[in-house]
């Protein structure tokens, strides 16, 4: 299950991060999202993932399976589209959450930022506000909002 809050944001925030992330990113389907990802820490590991992801908004069902780096590679072969690219910067933010800010594809038009703060209860997510500096950051919520997910963007940009 996945709890998840998201913003549209211009660009990076004023805070260090606690790691960087280079991803790569394609759809097989969009109703529901089923996609996969590489996942490289610069400097660290590289995972590759095969995500299924179902309907809803704040909450909604994911699972994500660990693929071989062989199978991730044919996997992406079968697309007849880009991969999306992004770069993820997490930051740690107080009560154990982490906000993990994307840019995706900064090297085309379409390319913008987003922001997303996972959380453990449907409660936790409606009840917690950004402070400080991040008030003005994370002020333009998008959760929720049709056409705001990365499945949308796949479909308006890979077409």
């Amino acid at each position: 299950m996945e709890i998840e809050r998201r913003w549209l944001v211009d660009g990076w925030p004023d805070l260090p991060p606690d790691s960087v992330l280079e991803m790569d990113q394609g759809y097989f389907a969009v109703r529901p999202a089923i996609r996969i990802r590489r996942e490289a820490v610069v400097g660290g590991s590289t995972a590759y993932v095969l995500c299924f992801k179902g309907k809803g908004d704040l909450v909604r069902e994911e699972i994500e399976l660990e693929l071989t780096p062989d199978h991730y590679h044919r996997l992406k072969a079968m697309l007849n589209k880009p991969m999306i690219q992004k770069e993820q910067r997490r930051y740690s933010l107080p009560g154990g959450l982490t906000l993990e800010v994307n840019s995706v594809d900064p090297q085309l038009d379409t390319g913008f930022f987003y922001a997303e703060v996972e959380f453990s209860s449907e409660e936790d997510a409606h009840a917690w506000t950004p402070t400080g500096a991040l008030t003005a950051y994370l002020s333009h919520e998008v959760t929720g909002q049709p056409g705001e997910s990365m499945a949308a963007y796949w479909e308006r940009t890979r077409e």
